[in-house]
């Protein structure tokens, strides 16, 4: 497998090797990969819960046009 990265993302993979934490590139890399997994996870499960109190919370009195009218003013 061939990855590219900016000239950040390499210098950023090089100092936490260089900190003594990981011992070398993939191993930084997998540990993001392992972190990124658990961050979409999260999310997800957040999400989802938030649509199911949508779905059973009470209806709401406002329109769209309401909705849409308090966004551009805040």
């Amino acid at each position: 497998m061939n990855i590219s990265f900016t000239k950040q993302q390499e210098e950023y993979i090089s100092k936490q090797v260089a900190s003594g934490e990981y011992q070398n590139n993939s191993e930084v890399i997998r540990d993001a990969l392992r972190l990124h997994g658990i961050y979409r996870d999260k999310v997800i499960k957040d999400l989802r819960r938030e649509i199911e109190e949508g779905w059973n919370a009470p209806d709401s009195k406002r329109t769209m046009q309401d909705i849409i009218d308090s966004k551009k003013k805040g």
